[in-house]
């Protein structure tokens, strides 16, 4: 639990950090970089975003059960692959690195269910190839996590992270690391 809140999905705190890190919102204020919302629903939950580069597309980019809606446009469902859907904070496809990433916000203040939550990647990330592989793409899993996580009682879990095949990184993701040009 989060201090000061009911639970880790409503606090303010938690809510304030993610969309401080929420991806397409970052990506839209840069330079040379344009964000157009899809057209394919009118269900807002389920929306994406095609990313641009200097006018050539580079990316899409999909949240939470955004991503279920992607795979059906694309031939796959899902239910014939994994029995559960898994809902990632951020995804974003770089064709470049014919590559999904799955991005992974999580805030702490005080000791909770997210330590446990961490310790889930390798489960997450082969369900994400499983979903995937359909489409003849790669995935990587990246954890986005507060300071908290710098404490020395959690160098277990983030070098279980690391020999998992996943990644993190503290309060954001420098673009270089997912393939997405870095504007001047």
């Amino acid at each position: 639990m989060i201090k000061g809140g009911s639970g880790g999905y409503n606090t303010k705190t938690g809510l304030y950090f993610e969309g401080k890190v929420d991806l397409i919102t970052f990506i839209k204020n840069l330079p040379n970089y344009k964000v157009i919302e899809t057209q394919y629903t009118k269900n807002k939950k389920n929306k994406w975003y095609e990313i641009y580069y200097k006018d050539e597309k580079v990316a899409d980019a999909f949240r939470k059960h955004a991503l279920y809606t992607y795979l059906e446009i694309h031939g796959i469902n899902w239910r014939n692959i994994i029995s559960k859907q898994l809902l990632p904070d951020d995804a974003i496809y770089v064709i470049m690195e014919n590559t999904v990433f799955i991005i992974e916000v999580k805030y702490q203040e005080v000791a909770g269910s997210v330590d446990e939550k961490l310790q889930t990647c390798d489960f997450k990330r082969k369900q994400y190839l499983k979903l995937f592989a359909p489409l003849n793409r790669k995935v990587e899993y990246i954890y986005i996590l507060s300071e908290w996580f710098k404490k020395p009682e959690y160098k277990d879990v983030l070098d279980y992270i690391i020999i998992m095949g996943c990644r993190y990184y503290f309060n954001y993701l420098p673009l270089y690391e997912i393939g997405l040009p870095i504007p001047k």
